[in-house]
């Protein structure tokens, strides 16, 4: 009942018509500011079945959170004898395929208007993937009509939650981190969020106690 309660409503993508029926029915209600798939699936982002869906998003002015998780389960995952390999793994593969999808079929241009949020994958997968994408890009543009720019620029239009920030404790691994926040654009593109009450949660200090940021950056992050 308090109006400081915002949430992002999670959408059966697995029935397009059930997910748009959704944001058709609540897309306007008081404290919904936008709309959540889980990212553990295996029907491509781009698939035809969802264009009405975004449509809708954008046009009510919303973002769409994709969040991912793991599944061991799926066949590579099985290969894996380790819970931690599987959850090291699982949380980033998944929004790297969607994510690489999202932007090779040209979805940023097609919807300009709708913020794309990737969630709880942590950060160290977006510079690998914006330098994998162009690189590949710049060898096949023509497999991609649609994109009016580089791959990385698109995923810097896009937005990004912080757990798990991976600082790594030394030297090296801070020094890395102030790269990513860098090639991401950090100050404007990357949101904190806690993960409470999982075992792998962030505190604010995870970010506020990170020597390379100001005052500034840290409350726009935070905020």
């Amino acid at each position: 009942g308090s109006p400081r309660m915002k949430s992002m409503l999670y959408l059966p993508f697995n029935d397009p018509a059930a997910a748009l029926k959704i944001v058709e029915d609540f897309g306007d209600s008081e404290g919904v500011i936008g709309f959540m798939v889980t990212s553990v699936r295996h029907r491509p982002v781009h698939h035809n079945d969802y264009m009405k869906i975004y449509s809708a998003i954008e046009e009510r002015g919303l973002p769409i959170g994709f969040h991912s998780g793991f599944n061991w389960d799926d066949p590579m995952f099985r290969t894996c004898n380790r819970f931690l390999a599987v959850h090291a793994l699982g949380f980033t593969w998944y929004n790297v395929v969607h994510c690489t999808n999202w932007v090779l079929n040209g979805m940023n241009e097609r919807f300009p208007d709708m913020p794309v949020i990737w969630i709880e994958s942590g950060i160290s997968w977006i510079p690998f993937l914006m330098q994998r994408l162009d690189t590949q890009y710049r060898m096949r543009s023509s497999e991609c009509p649609m994109l009016k720019k580089l791959p990385s620029d698109y995923m810097r239009d896009m937005y990004y939650t912080s757990p798990p920030i991976e600082a790594t404790g030394d030297e090296a691994g801070m020094e890395a981190l102030e790269h990513i926040f860098k090639r991401i654009d950090a100050p404007n593109r990357l949101m904190w969020a806690s993960g409470f009450p999982q075992w792998n949660f962030d505190t604010p200090s995870a970010l506020w106690d990170l020597p390379f940021l100001d005052d500034a950056t840290r409350r726009g992050i935070l905020g």
